[in-house]
């Protein structure tokens, strides 16, 4: 399991070149070829039993935000890159940029607030602080453009992980971890490692039209919905419940041979499951299936409480029993 360094890497969407190094160093030997696409993609394949190809895909990216403007008093002003809650990045240590300038998102102090203390802050009212005082002081340091990321180190037990950007990589140690495994594969595997999935699944389907493969497997992370205030039928996913396996999602409702298949091969081997009951955004999947004359896939998720923040949570033997119904599932004929 590579979590642990995947989710303290810095890959924004459109910044995803550490996360792109470390992996492609960790697989290459492991792969019959590798390479990177002209947007960014990392694209490694392994060799099967049959003469038809497969695409397996995890997404490198993760939210966060761009400087949009530097101010006069040195503060900078941010854009979000992908989904983000304003209510949940207040008081955060970022990264920012390829020198890794720390900094603090800031807002103003509850002491200051009247009535807008009920109200959720408003992303141009909130700034990053650098510490410094003067525009020519951050334009040192920083320009217009840099990324910036959350900075968080992860944290685990024997049951629990935790750290950012958990959604995708945890999708992305299943893949390296399904390469090292040297299984038996039954088709050409290409495990795609797509960049800019968060503000609009760009590289997935660049990939795919590369690859044409004859169907597609998205691995992802997926919110879970099991926090407390929650009654039981808004709960999208539950930790320690397995895999969660998609039936449907924003613009994408997935090839019922393929999610039928999936759920047999689970309850075949004894590999605890559930179903995504709710069907709230998307994955990678949407943009495979629609491109060339249409490719079938499938959806396999890790479920994490508190997605698209600085902090999220899996449960182990939830990784643990999607990286092994994932690996069953790739030495077998789908049936399609």
């Amino acid at each position: 399991m590579y979590l642990k360094d995947l989710t303290e890497l810095f890959g924004v969407s459109g910044y995803e070149k550490k996360v792109r190094e470390y992996i492609r160093e960790k697989i290459k030997d492991r792969v019959n070829f590798i390479e990177e696409d002209p947007l960014g993609n990392l694209i490694a394949m392994k060799k099967g039993r049959v003469d038809k190809r497969l695409l397996i895909c995890a997404h490198m990216d993760e939210v966060g935000f761009m400087i949009s403007n530097i101010e006069d008093d040195g503060r900078l002003s941010i854009i979000p890159i992908g989904g983000v809650d304003p209510r949940a990045i207040i008081g955060k240590k970022v990264i920012i940029g390829e020198k890794e300038m720390p900094g603090i998102i800031g807002f103003k102090a509850i002491h200051l607030q009247r009535d807008e203390i009920y109200e959720p802050p408003k992303m141009e009212n909130i700034k990053v602080d650098i510490g410094v005082t003067k525009k020519s002081e951050a334009e040192n340091k920083v320009k217009i453009g840099d990324f910036v990321a959350f900075s968080v180190e992860s944290k685990s037990n024997e049951r629990w992980f935790s750290g950012k950007a958990l959604d995708d990589r945890c999708g992305c140690s299943i893949l390296m971890d399904i390469i090292h495994s040297d299984i038996d594969l039954y088709y050409d595997t290409y495990f795609v490692f797509s960049v800019q999935e968060e503000i609009g699944l760009r590289g997935a389907g660049v990939s795919a039209e590369r690859i044409a493969p004859d169907l597609a497997i998205v691995i992802e992370t997926t919110t879970s919905g099991d926090n407390p205030e929650f009654p039981s039928d808004r709960r999208s996913t539950e930790l320690g419940k397995g895999p969660a396996i998609t039936f449907a999602h924003s613009g994408y409702v997935v090839d019922e041979r393929l999610f039928r298949w999936i759920i047999d091969v689970a309850r075949e081997n004894g590999i605890p499951y559930q179903i995504k009951r709710r069907t709230v955004g998307g994955t990678d999947a949407r943009r495979i299936a629609t491109t060339l004359a249409g490719i079938p896939s499938a959806v396999v998720s890790v479920p994490a409480r508190y997605i698209h923040s600085p902090m999220s949570i899996i449960n182990l033997e939830d990784y643990s029993n999607t990286l092994k119904l994932v690996s069953i599932l790739l030495t077998k004929e789908a049936r399609l």
